[in-house]
């Protein structure tokens, strides 16, 4: 049964379309800050859209919004799962799409706030994936190839069957290119193909998106150094201690911030060497979402070095935001919050 939203009863189909807007952008480029802003503005609440902060006792390292952060403002999707068990896109996408429909239920605003490309355009192109179970064997027999001729390997492997998405995939990215071959293997057909064919049905969502970014690369990098500094002092160490030794899943393990300082507590590097490879390692994988994001046309861009300073842009992405569903939607601004 679908969920009452304040736009039922409405005649035309664009009017029946659920309002979302959503905030994303690189790691460190202050989302937390301006959905949360947002959301108090518009009546709203936030949905993480964060594949590591999904996962209990990884606070610190994951850069989850502390309670001071979110100001009283809701926030759904985090701590869902513990750091060894198994949790999908499918998974994702369906925790999401309910909590969405409760939010607009209570005549709320639900604002997607995050970094993970592949949850967003998912969830907004609202894709719906093919049930192809997992086989335990082919599975096994693929992760011990990984283990005997590698990482670069594998994606070479995949680009030959399927180039289009082995291109949106870094080669380290081992859960995502391994699960790509295990589909590929079992159906005959490449991934991408069957994410076409899953975007047939059209979306529930009427979506206002929102990004923020660098016009200098190093004003982001900085930022970045800058915020591991920060998560170090916070106790970064203390909670991968913690997790050491415990039987991370596929993606868990794949969270930068502790593998990097597992090699240092194992002795396999110098303090310096783990923190230097930590900021590297999160500077590349901001490159990766910029190159997966500058991919959507609907994102509006703001430029933090257009601004200036926070307020302007906070102004600026008010009045996106308001003019979006004004025009889209004919909902007065008492109806979301809004002065």
């Amino acid at each position: 049964m679908k969920s009452r939203s304040c736009l039922e009863g409405r005649g035309s189909l664009a009017e029946k379309l659920l309002p979302l807007l959503v905030v994303c952008g690189p790691t460190a480029s202050g989302k937390t800050r301006l959905a949360v802003d947002l959301a108090k503005a518009f009546g709203g609440e936030v949905v993480s859209a964060d594949s590591m902060q999904i996962y209990r006792r990884m606070d610190i390292g994951t850069a989850k919004p502390t309670i001071g952060e979110m100001q009283g403002v809701p926030h759904h999707l985090l701590d869902v799962a513990e750091p060894w068990e198994s949790f999908t896109l499918a998974d994702y996408l369906a925790c999401a799409r309910k909590t969405i429909e409760d939010i607009h239920a209570r005549g709320r605003l639900p604002i997607v706030a995050g970094g993970t490309g592949l949850y967003i355009s998912a969830l907004v192109d609202n894709i719906r994936l093919a049930e192809i179970g997992a086989n335990p064997a082919l599975r096994e027999s693929l992760e011990r190839t990984l283990e005997e001729r590698g990482e670069q390997y594998m994606w070479e492997r995949l680009r030959e069957c399927d180039p289009a998405l082995a291109e949106t995939l870094h080669p380290n990215n081992r859960g995502r290119i391994l699960r790509a071959l295990e589909v590929y293997t079992l159906t005959g057909k490449p991934m991408s193909r069957l994410q076409e064919e899953s975007r047939r049905e059209p979306s529930p969502y009427r979506t206002c998106m929102l990004g923020l970014c660098f016009r200098q690369r190093e004003t982001l990098y900085g930022r970045i150094d800058r915020r591991v500094d920060k998560m170090l002092r916070a106790g970064l160490l203390e909670e991968a201690k913690a997790l050491r030794g415990t039987d991370l899943s596929r993606t868990a393990g794949q969270a930068i911030g502790y593998k990097e300082l597992f090699a240092w507590l194992d002795g396999q590097s110098t303090r310096e060497e783990a923190v230097e490879l930590l900021k590297m390692q999160t500077r590349r994988y901001a490159k990766r979402q910029m190159t997966w994001l500058r991919r959507d046309a609907r994102i509006r861009w703001l430029e933090w070095e257009k601004f200036g300073e926070y307020e302007p842009l906070l102004e600026q992405a008010a009045g996106i935001v308001r003019a979006f569903f004004k025009s889209n939607f004919p909902l007065t601004a008492k109806e979301y919050g809004a002065e």
